[in-house]
């Protein structure tokens, strides 16, 4: 079979796409997937530059979330036949032909959904899902900030708030991303540069632009960014706020953790990947969620292009440089 293989620690330069052997059979508990589509995320550049919170040995392949056809089923595995379509969370290896993964990872496709959008459904939408209800609390009524709105677990986040009956102000790098937001239902926008770093004036000016869009200030903030853009949306929180930290693209940043105690508001991480292997049956419930969500057109994934396997490090690449609007997919078959 054909994988994208990273053979040593580096960006998507270093990456190879090479014959090798086909996906071992499936043992106990496990199942073989033709892989028809596989959904390109952050994790995959942290990953084979060894910046991630798990290094598979080498030579691996990137990619943690696929969708195809299921094509061997090993003992005791129940609920999945071989021509199964299906979707499967991984921790790495999916930008391959073949993997070969616990059953427990696999969820069953609905009719209404080809393999390019399910690909793109996982992560972005579970991530998001898990954050605003699980870690968040979502109530309707209640006003959602979304940190980088324009990328694909961000405009999933706007989605999902807006079907649960919050107002949420979008806030993104260029009018593009803000204009797909609102697209997907956000009420407000708010456009900050592409660097905010330690500039306090520019922090200021952000808050200032944030407190503006929600005078009486939001009651979780989703921020999937980091960096210099998380201080000043903190101080957006009104009383008793809840603070969802999902990613850092733009670095990890430093809290003041007075602000805390001022507004009497929470900090809460959101881990989706180790939230569903603590709780398989919790990230089922929320797929067949999401599927019926997808079903009667409540959430759409934004797929902003499909690239063929070879492309994978170009795909990589243009999503670090956080110039992606949606959601990248490599389509196999």
């Amino acid at each position: 079979m054909r994988a994208v293989l990273s053979r040593e620690p580096g960006g998507p330069e270093t990456l190879v796409v090479a014959e090798t052997a086909d996906a071992p059979a499936p043992g106990q508990g496990e199942v073989t997937i033709r892989v028809h589509a596989a959904g390109v995320n952050f994790p995959d550049a942290l990953i084979i530059e060894d910046r991630y919170q798990v290094r598979p040995p080498r030579p691996f392949s990137p990619g943690a979330e696929v969708a195809g056809v299921v094509e061997a089923v090993g003992p005791d595995v129940t609920g999945f036949a071989k021509g199964d379509r299906v979707m499967a969370f991984l921790t790495s290896g999916g930008m391959a032909e073949q993997v070969t993964v616990e059953a427990w990872r696999c969820h069953p496709l609905t009719a209404g959904i080809g393999f390019v959008e399910a690909a793109a459904l996982q992560m972005t939408y579970g991530t998001a899902l898990y954050g605003l209800q699980e870690r968040g609390d979502l109530k309707a009524g209640e006003t959602v900030l979304v940190l980088g709105a324009g990328g694909g677990v961000g405009l999933a986040a706007v989605e999902l708030a807006v079907a649960a009956g919050a107002r949420v102000v979008a806030a993104a790098s260029s009018a593009e991303k803000l204009a797909l937001a609102r697209d997907r239902g956000a009420e407000g926008a708010v456009l900050y540069p592409a660097t905010v770093g330690g500039d306090r004036e520019a922090g200021r000016a952000l808050a200032g632009a944030f407190k503006e869009a929600m005078p009486d200030g939001a009651d979780i903030v989703f921020d999937t960014v980091g960096g210099g853009y998380a201080e000043p949306a903190l101080r957006t929180l009104a009383w008793g706020g809840r603070y969802l930290v999902v990613g850092f693209p733009a670095g990890i940043p430093s809290i003041p953790l007075n602000l805390t105690l001022l507004k009497s508001c929470d900090i809460r991480g959101v881990f989706w990947g180790a939230a569903v292997r603590r709780d398989p049956a919790a990230h089922h419930r929320a797929m067949d969620e999401l599927l019926a969500l997808h079903a009667r057109g409540a959430v759409k994934p934004p797929v902003a292009d499909v690239l063929p396997l070879d492309r994978a490090g170009e795909a990589i690449a243009r999503l670090s440089g956080r110039g992606v609007t949606g959601k990248l997919v490599l389509e196999l078959a």
